[in-house]
């Protein structure tokens, strides 16, 4: 990405380029953070993020994002916040979801670098 010629993105270009879920793609960068494009369907596992906060939009389809104590449903362009530190897992049991997901740059999207799948540049 050539951070010197700034261009818009066209979100459903983007997520055309993709079919595999739980794989987030990285399409652009802003202010130390990436935002990155995924696609999610069955459930993820339990994790959390110690250092940073996770904001995830919904684009397309029906997210739950479980909590320990709670579930929130979530359905297309509402979003939601996670705080540092705390355990979450993103659900989609309704079939595919879109998401938009805003991370500090180098966030592993599993809580843990050892296990976390490389954000590609799309």
């Amino acid at each position: 990405m050539d951070q010197s010629s700034p261009d818009k993105v066209n979100l459903a270009d983007k997520f055309a380029q993709f079919s595999d879920h739980w794989a987030p793609r990285l399409a652009a960068r802003y202010n130390g953070n990436e935002i990155r494009l995924a696609k999610v369907e069955g459930e993820f596992h339990w994790h959390s993020h110690p250092g940073t906060d996770e904001l995830f939009l919904v684009i397309e389809g029906e997210l739950d994002m479980e909590f320990r104590d709670r579930t929130v449903a979530l359905s297309p362009g509402e979003m939601i916040v996670v705080p540092r530190g705390t355990e979450h897992r993103p659900c989609a049991r309704a079939g595919e979801v879109k998401l938009f997901v805003m991370d500090a740059d180098g966030t592993p999207n599993t809580g843990d670098e050892a296990t976390a799948f490389k954000p590609v540049e799309i």
